[in-house]
């Protein structure tokens, strides 16, 4: 048989299907996936190089070997891509299961100006109709994204809508192919495995670094190895190669990243190498985002088609992963950015802070500060870090984001710091917060200076500038009750409460609670009662609203303290109202009301109410609870335990509360 245009002999090494790999995982949960699709025209099996296609097809095809079916294999490349050739290789596939189907399509095909596709297709399809009575055919058609044709996709939908019935196609794709899905969806009669069905679950990791690799892995490098990659099955077989012969397995797998030189040279030959220049371009300069979208990407290129170009990535399966539903934001694979990071930074090394500082802009007019911070301190550009730093920080530390803050503060040069008192004097603060007091009052002297001198400060934030005093004494106040320094922090809460006006609430709540926990510690339980009353009620009204909840805790134990549980039973109630009623997400401290409340209700004997309250509490999850929580939560529990005559489940959970305690303010 020869091909229509001369160029030689078909390969008929292209028509055999693939054998199975030494030591390849099973995938029963995927072949029977292929399996319960056998009624449906088409199976799409789309995702991006390395994820096992070609060689979960194999496995299923394994798998029914001797089910009642046949299977014309066909794995294409690109010199496919012509009409001619493309529907010669298909008959050829067709033959070698059911001999002599297709040979006036055949003949067509060879003519030398031969009809059009659909009458050749419509001869074919009348053949396989007469085939009926034999077998089910399946007819796979692997790497079909090497395929470009618009000619070719369109005979291939004009086949599959009218394919009888005995006859089934499966595609094997890095990108999606070039005619519509949607119709064969509505109908029903299109079964999808794509990458998030591809990646190996921990099980399968598991099996291949183990059982195949020989690796012997503990359960927990297995996991993080599977974190890292994303279940790529490509990057796990890089991995375990790159890790033969090693001693300290988790020391590389703490370290593995698209640094790797077998996760670079495989990214680089299968995937980068095959771009166009213009997609090249687009995803090395963008690989600076952690999240994209085409205005980001946009004004990173400088270029306007980013919407596009993302649209265009996600449908060629380029290891973008979509984060919504709308398909608006995506990111890449971790490994695929890190190799990308890597490859801008080779090639165009003096254009990347240029990139950032565009990001950033962007991120900034678009009200992303953590974003545009980021980028900012990443083009180098600390003083415009400093700047957004202060000027978002009001927002940021409302919304609990302390660590983030600190963190780039810490990044910053100390001198820069020192000229800027709203920074030094916030600065102080988060140091304060985090338990790290030798730093603080250093930062408080560089603040406290700008007060007296004559000198001009550096100042983004006047508002925060003119609230200066007033915030240096709150901070001294917190400095000294860490200190346990009681009458410095009445004295330093006071002067605060005189300094600050009264509609910054913020600052009032924040002299309130430490006043509130002055009085706490001589035993003045009314007096400090009051000022945690007035500290809640500031703090909400300044919509630092994790704050207001955190005081209800302290309310609460006053007045169990006091033995009026019913009161603390409403300040928790109260709590809780504050922390999810209205709210567009639940607030963090609503956990930690359901701990108290379920003492309570154990307190009352009403053991049933008390479980469930923990069982809630524990399902929210540890961030909508405070630094105490995770303690407080093993001694309730540990409380029900003991009940119920479960003492050594009792002791277990007060020594996970010894483990978990934590200090604070």
């Amino acid at each position: 048989m020869t091909a229509p245009d001369d160029a030689g002999p078909l390969l008929e090494t292209k028509l055999h299907i693939p054998g199975l790999r030494r030591g390849q995982v099973p995938r029963p949960r995927l072949t029977a996936r292929l399996t319960g699709g056998a009624a449906r025209k088409l199976t799409l099996i789309s995702a991006p190089a390395g994820f096992g296609k070609t060689t979960l097809v194999a496995e299923w095809l394994a798998t029914m070997a001797d089910d009642a079916r046949s299977t014309a294999w066909l794995s294409l490349d690109q010199g496919d891509s012509q009409a001619s050739t493309f529907w010669s290789y298909v008959i050829a596939a067709l033959q070698t299961v059911v001999p002599g189907v297709g040979a006036t399509s055949l003949a067509m095909v060879r003519e030398p100006q031969s009809p059009p596709v659909e009458s050749i297709l419509a001869t074919l399809v009348n053949d396989l109709s007469a085939t009926a009575a034999r077998r089910d055919l399946v007819l796979v058609l692997d790497d079909y994204h090497l395929i470009d044709a618009p000619e070719i996709h369109r005979g291939v939908a004009f086949l599959l809508e009218r394919l009888p019935p005995h006859v089934r196609v499966v595609i094997a794709t890095r990108a999606d192919p070039g005619f519509p899905l949607a119709r064969l969806r509505a109908r029903g009669e299109l079964t999808e495995i794509r990458a998030a069905d591809l990646r190996f679950t921990a099980d399968e990791a598991i099996a291949y670094l183990n059982d195949v690799m020989g690796l012997d892995l503990t359960a927990g490098d297995v996991a993080a190895l599977e974190a890292r990659t994303e279940g790529w099955i490509a990057a796990l077989q890089l991995a375990a190669l790159s890790m033969q012969g090693r001693s300290d397995a988790a020391t590389f797998i703490a370290s593995f990243a698209g640094d790797d030189r077998y996760v670079v040279d495989y990214l680089v030959e299968e995937v980068l190498q095959r771009q166009p220049e213009p997609v090249r371009r687009f995803l090395l300069r963008t690989s600076i985002l952690a999240r994209l979208n085409g205005g980001s990407t946009d004004a990173v290129t400088g270029e306007g088609r980013g919407k596009a170009m993302l649209e265009q990535l996600d449908r060629g399966n380029l290891f973008l992963i979509p984060l919504d539903d709308r398909r608006e934001w995506y990111r890449y694979h971790h490994l695929f950015a890190d190799v990308l990071l890597a490859r801008l930074m080779d090639e165009e090394p003096d254009h990347v802070p240029d990139l950032h500082r565009r990001a950033s802009a962007w991120y900034e007019g678009h009200g992303e500060p953590s974003e545009a911070i980021r980028h900012a301190l990443a083009a180098g550009d600390m003083a415009h870090a400093a700047d957004l730093i202060e000027r978002f920080m009001p927002a940021m530390r409302r919304s609990r984001q302390e660590a983030g803050l600190l963190g780039w503060l810490q990044g910053l040069p100390d001198e820069l710091i020192a000229a800027r008192p709203v920074l030094s004097v916030h600065y102080a603060g988060l140091l304060l917060d985090s338990g790290q007091l030798a730093g603080a009052e250093g930062r408080l002297r560089d603040a406290e200076k700008w007060l007296e001198g004559s000198d001009t400060p550096i100042v983004s934030d006047a508002a925060e500038f003119r609230r200066l005093p007033g915030a240096i004494a709150v901070y001294r106040a917190a400095d000294a009750h860490q200190r346990g320094d009681v009458a410095s922090t009445t004295a330093y809460a006071t002067r605060a409460l005189e300094l600050i006006d009264q509609d910054d609430h913020f600052g009032r709540g924040s002299a309130a609670g430490l006043s509130a926990l002055a009085h706490w510690t001589t035993g003045d339980l009314e007096a400090a009662h009051a000022s945690w009353t007035d500290a809640m009620t500031d703090l909400e009204s300044a919509g630092h609203l994790a704050d207001a909840v955190g005081c209800a805790i302290a309310l609460a134990d006053i007045r169990v303290e006091q033995g009026r549980l019913r009161d603390a039973m409403r300040t928790y109630e109260r709590g809780l109202r504050l922390a999810t009623e209205g709210r567009p997400a639940v607030v963090r401290g609503a956990a930690d009301m359901h701990v108290g409340m379920s003492e309570r209700c154990l307190e009352r004997g009403d053991l049933d109410t008390a479980v469930q309250h923990l069982v809630t509490s524990k399902t929210m999850g540890e961030h909508l609870g405070t630094r105490q929580n995770p303690y407080r939560w093993c001694v309730a529990m540990a409380r029900t335990r003991l009940v119920v005559g479960d003492q050594a489940g009792a002791l277990a959970l007060l020594d996970d509360a010894e483990r978990r305690y934590v200090a604070d303010f």
